[in-house]
């Protein structure tokens, strides 16, 4: 019997780890990772420029200091950044892969979960554990969100999807197309311009798209004059601090925001360029992830011809091109779908309490780490604007207080129970396509804490680090 089970070695799943190895030490635990090999999002994603949009002083975990001098770092970097946290602490001897864990059973007369996991041979194993901590992320690695286009299949080039990049695909000389605007999109399309001969950026509609320094200088400036850990604080929480009032002035003031973000593209396009129709979306800032080009790479691509923006919307494909509708086409011998992600949720692990299938998108967040209904779990969920790793530390933080607040007690079970009148609203306020086709199956939150989602770093701080647990919602048996 484990004390916790950790589904997942990517970020989420290293850190949660090594919270519970340094303030738990005296807890049996285990991670299960479904491939072989540690890093999660940043190993199975290898398309061209493949990178962060978070600065690494706050993707980076609070117990490992990122020491690089990149303030948005490449995949290859965030792997080996993950694979030394791992390494260096005596994580990566605690994991198991090609564990694929397939379902998880609540037993209440025995108080603890019952895991099913099948390795990539074929392979059956169980483990009984007392917690269970879901660390797989909320993308579905199985498949990106892959729509049908009118005669896709007739086209001679390569189809390429961003999650399943093909390895050894050549693109110098050729002439490419990117079907997408979001954040996988802005990052394909410059980097694969530096070969190819040219790279159209097709889109149905337009993202907000951001210049961000891709290096960091004031964390190397003060280097200079401050020991390093004292100059790394000031930066990371000079980047959360300074995350956050965006935020907010974008949410409380969204058309001075959005005319400060339309203003910035049209300075580093020049008057020459139609903004209007390609740069300035129809919704506010935030309704969706707002798009980071590390010094503006895109746009240095799109001046210097390398790149065009083409809005749209597709009729059909042919043998080597794609129609519009409009009556236009664009020649390709390489598509590439940037379509956007499609979500899973709790890892699509099928879930039981006491035999009865659990359902995510009829239960409520508590405190966005714990579902109601949901005996013993966690689940690793960052934010939506902001770091996923500033939320993944502070979950894994509180559970570490939990665990010791129980033992304590001699609680065996914790369980978050909701009012059936609360009021409850999506869990995610976005509008992108990805979380709306999502939305059935996502947990809901509710109106007021601790059901809220605050997406917050400063609230959940204090509300995880000093807050209390008999709040009359949690329940905890012997």
């Amino acid at each position: 019997m484990l004390d916790v089970l950790i589904i997942g070695a990517g970020l989420s799943g290293i850190g949660a780890a090594r919270h519970l190895q340094k303030q738990c030490p005296d807890k049996h635990w285990r991670i299960w990772e479904a491939r072989s090999a540690i890093g999660g999002t940043w190993d199975i994603f290898r398309y061209p420029g493949v990178r962060s949009d978070s600065d690494m002083h706050t993707l980076g975990y609070a117990f490992k200091p990122w020491r690089g001098t990149q303030a948005m770092a490449d995949g290859p970097s965030i792997l080996s950044y993950i694979r030394e946290a791992a390494s260096e602490t005596g994580v990566a001897q605690h994991i198991d892969f090609e564990h694929r864990v397939v379902s998880a059973d609540w037993s209440s007369e025995n108080a603890c979960w019952r895991v099913t996991a099948q390795g990539a041979n074929g392979s059956t194993r169980v483990q009984e554990t007392r917690f269970l901590y879901m660390c797989g992320g909320y993308y579905s690695y199985a498949q990106g969100h892959q729509p049908h286009f009118e005669g896709q299949e007739n086209f001679k080039g390569a189809l390429v999807y961003p999650q399943f990049w093909p390895e050894g695909l050549l693109y110098a000389d050729k002439r490419v197309v990117v079907i997408g605007s979001g954040a996988t999109a802005v990052t394909i399309v410059p980097a694969m311009a530096k070969d190819a001969a040219h790279v159209s950026m097709l889109q149905r509609s337009p993202s907000y798209v951001v210049t961000r320094p891709a290096q960091e200088t004031v964390g190397v400036w003060l280097d200079r004059f401050l020991p390093f850990d004292l100059g790394y604080r000031f930066v990371r929480w000079r980047n959360i601090v300074q995350g956050i009032l965006y935020f907010q002035l974008a949410r409380r003031k969204p058309l001075f925001f959005k005319n400060y973000l339309i203003s910035m593209v049209k300075k580093a396009l020049g008057r020459g360029f139609d903004v209007k129709t390609h740069f300035t979306p129809s919704y506010a800032p935030w309704d969706q992830r707002v798009c980071a080009v590390p010094d503006g790479d895109l746009f240095k691509q799109i001046r210097q011809g390398k790149v065009s923006v083409v809005t749209g919307q597709i009729d059909r494909f042919d043998t080597d091109r794609i129609y519009l509708q409009d009556g236009s086409s664009l020649k390709a011998d390489i598509v590439v779908v940037a379509t956007g992600l499609q979500l899973n949720v709790l890892a699509d692990v099928a879930v039981r309490v006491d035999g009865q299938a659990f359902v995510p998108g009829e239960a409520l967040a508590y405190k966005g780490m714990m579902l109601s209904g949901l005996p013993n779990m966690f689940v690793a969920f960052g934010y939506t604007n902001a770091s996923w790793t500033l939320k993944a530390d502070l979950t894994a933080s509180y559970v570490c207080r939990l665990f010791k607040y129980m033992d304590k007690r001699g609680y065996r079970c914790v369980n978050p129970q909701h009012d059936p009148a609360q009021t409850t609203q999506a869990f995610l306020d976005f509008t992108s396509g990805y979380v709306q086709r999502a939305s059935a199956m996502l947990p809901k939150q509710g109106a007021a804490s601790p059901w809220r989602v605050h997406q917050n770093y400063v609230m959940d701080l204090l509300a995880l680090r000093l807050g209390g647990f008999e709040d009359g919602v949690l329940r905890f048996e012997r």
